[in-house]
């Protein structure tokens, strides 16, 4: 009977990453058949595909009144997204950081991320601040589609080398690709109701929180397709496909799945105190640290041994506070008042040099 919801879990990841890439496979197709350009696949069919599972994991979650869950998938998606897939990106190969990254999207992403924060605070998203949230999307898209036409060349030639290939526009293949699009999307709803009650029931059996099962363990299966995508392109060696991928998520991640769930919850969506108190800043957190480090241009494997670290430290304090651990305030207290100080100040200082580096020579200000 143990072993039923590892069972529900497994069935659920599988049938979430197979149908999220059943459905960009078609989708992306779709796309290319209508007209629309390789960058602006990569940067909206693509970069919010790999998202899906996050959306049907949290959107089952807000129709069942799983609160806790649909935060937690959001919430922990995010900082595994950075922390754990960045980490492991940079380790296969050092990455290139865009500068529009530098200049827009990371500071999107900081905003977003202290955004939920302050409407978060009073304990609920409201499904009208959940609306907000999901207008932030379409905005951001319409942004992302005129921006596009300014990107360079080789950026426009690695996304139509990875998404440029169109299929023949003749009846036959509009039904074979719309059937691989309504199938993806069935295998995601399903698969996103076997997560969901395995979730729950795993849960149960191990007398820990919905939250901590969200953040952990549903937030790390959700971000597999982020995982593979960003991972396979670091070793292909795409400069921008790696890193735009993680950022583009965390934002459809806040804007998109955490929007239309709140939106969609009755009374809107309940936000448990140990979220505000700790995994909502962390999440700011990490994406502040982000905007030094990318900074400098790249991602070096130093950065990639440090996200990493920081993702072990924080699966650990979640695991100590979940068993009530009586080291877990010590540990809390190692990291926040050591660990997090040390690594703030060094962030500080690679970010100044590179920022020093990147002005104009004689340029007084």
């Amino acid at each position: 009977m143990d072993s039923y919801p590892y069972f529900l879990l497994l069935v659920g990841l599988v049938l979430l990453v197979g149908g999220a890439e059943f459905f960009v496979r078609g989708a992306s197709k779709l796309a290319a058949m209508i007209g629309v350009s390789p960058l602006v696949i990569g940067l909206t069919v693509v970069a919010y595909g790999t998202s899906l599972p996050e959306l049907a994991v949290s959107m089952q979650s807000s129709l069942n009144s799983l609160a806790n869950i649909s935060l937690g998938n959001v919430v922990g998606s995010n900082i595994a997204n950075i922390l754990l897939i960045l980490g492991l990106s940079a380790l296969v190969a050092p990455l290139v950081v865009a500068q529009q990254m530098v200049r827009l999207d990371v500071p999107i992403m900081i905003g977003v991320s202290a955004l939920t924060l302050g409407l978060a605070w009073n304990g609920v998203i409201g499904r009208a601040e959940g609306l907000l949230l999901f207008a932030g999307i379409v905005f951001y898209t319409a942004f992302l589609i005129i921006q596009s036409r300014r990107e360079t060349a080789a950026v426009a030639r690695e996304y139509e080398a990875e998404y440029g290939e169109a299929p023949p526009a003749n009846p036959s293949s509009w039904l074979v690709i719309a059937l691989q699009v309504l199938g993806g999307l069935g295998v995601l709803i399903l698969g996103s109701r076997f997560l969901v009650d395995g979730a729950v029931t795993l849960a149960e059996i191990l007398g820990v929180s919905d939250l901590v099962i969200g953040l952990t363990i549903v937030a790390v299966g959700t971000s597999l397709p982020e995982l593979a995508t960003s991972v396979v392109a670091s070793f292909r060696g795409e400069r921008d496909i790696a890193v735009g991928n993680v950022v583009g998520s965390n934002i459809f991640n806040l804007l998109m799945v955490l929007g239309l769930s709140a939106a969609l919850s009755p009374g809107g969506m309940p936000v448990a105190a140990a979220a505000l108190r700790f995994d909502i800043p962390v999440m700011i957190g990490v994406a502040v640290a982000c905007l030094p480090i990318f900074l400098t241009g790249r991602i070096e494997r130093w950065g990639g041994v440090l996200f990493l670290g920081y993702y072990a430290a924080y699966v650990a304090y979640l695991a100590l506070r979940a068993a009530n651990h009586v080291q877990t305030a010590l540990f809390g207290r190692v990291v926040l008042e050591i660990a997090l100080p040390v690594t703030a100040v060094w962030l500080v200082w690679v970010g100044f040099r590179a920022w020093r580096g990147r002005r104009p020579v004689g340029n007084p200000g």
